[in-house]
């Protein structure tokens, strides 16, 4: 890759982070780009490789940095649809539609919640991490529901440290095949990385993966099918999904976790995030954002009662 060598003589910011002094002098560069560039060591200061962002600049000192050819992020906006449920200057809430995949990655660049993002609100491109701009927890492709985007990196910031302390709520509906062994439940299983199939994630019967707890209700109890209101009190990935296969009452239509001929006609599975509580930057209580269940799942609802009889 061809480069472009800079460099800059301190004058008065002494003091300040390197990162903040080459973005105010290089504006055509994002700082997270900067970031990149500094923490893959092609930045010197005084003829010494720079290691952090937040490294301090001396008076008199010489930068130097290389800035690789714009070659582009790979990241296209996309005039798509979104289904919002609220946005102000340092949010937005969208209701996602299933089948659709958060951000662009292998085998889906195009399409997704970040491309149409980018076109809706492009300053997003420059919020949290270069390759996927503005997102602060994902949603799997086939799960519809709330989701919530950082537009700027301060409010990225303050929501992703919710996320990691788990300082929040998140209910999700699911159908399951069968019935769980009790109508209300909490689930403590740890998951690891399933060792024989790279793709999915497991129960670690070992006790050796990470911790993760979901708790359940049971909301309408069919003859061959139990319809759920679940909250995880962690977020590992696939965590509903595992726990629910763990229960052995896998999310209907998953074919990854469940049965490989799913019990009811339907495109995808069954799994909508409800609702999401959390703190908006500033804030000192919670607001909770909520996305109706979608239409076709509905219509498997409402299916259900008319075909399966219910048990007491």
């Amino acid at each position: 890759m061809k480069t472009d060598a800079q460099q800059f003589i301190v004058g008065d910011d002494d003091g300040i982070r390197i990162d903040k002094f080459l973005s105010d002098n290089l504006p055509e560069v994002s700082r997270s780009q900067i970031k990149n560039i500094i923490e893959s060591g092609n930045v010197s200061m005084d003829g010494e490789v720079v290691q952090k962002a937040g490294a301090k600049i001396r008076a008199g000192s010489e930068i130097k940095i290389l800035l690789p050819d714009d070659e582009g992020d790979g990241l296209v906006p996309e005039t798509l649809p979104l289904d919002i449920l609220y946005e102000d200057e340092n949010v937005i809430v969208i209701n996602k539609q299933a089948g659709v995949v958060v951000h662009p990655g292998a085998g889906n660049q195009s399409g997704t919640l970040v491309n149409a993002l980018l076109a809706y609100f492009p300053a997003i491109r420059e919020v949290g991490e270069p390759d996927r701009p503005g997102v602060v927890h994902r949603l799997d492709k086939e799960t519809s529901g709330v989701i919530i985007f950082a537009k700027t990196n301060k409010a990225y910031r303050w929501l992703v440290k919710q996320f990691k302390s788990r300082d929040l709520d998140k209910t999700y509906q699911a159908l399951v095949d069968g019935h769980p062994p009790t109508p209300t439940g909490r689930i403590e299983a740890p998951i690891e990385r399933d060792p024989k199939f790279r793709t999915r994630m497991a129960v670690s019967l070992s006790g050796q993966g990470k911790p993760a707890i979901s708790e359940y209700f049971e909301v309408t109890r069919f003859a061959n099918h139990a319809y759920l209101e679940v909250h995880p009190i962690t977020g590992r990935t696939h965590q509903i999904r595992v726990h629910l296969s763990y229960l052995g009452t896998p999310v209907v239509g998953d074919t990854l976790y469940g049965r490989r001929n799913p019990s009811v006609d339907m495109d995808g599975f069954f799994l909508h995030a409800k609702t999401l509580s959390i703190r908006l930057p500033g804030d000192r209580a919670p607001r909770t954002f909520e996305a109706p269940l979608p239409d076709d799942l509905l219509h498997i609802l409402s299916t259900l009662e008319k075909n399966e009889r219910f048990n007491s």
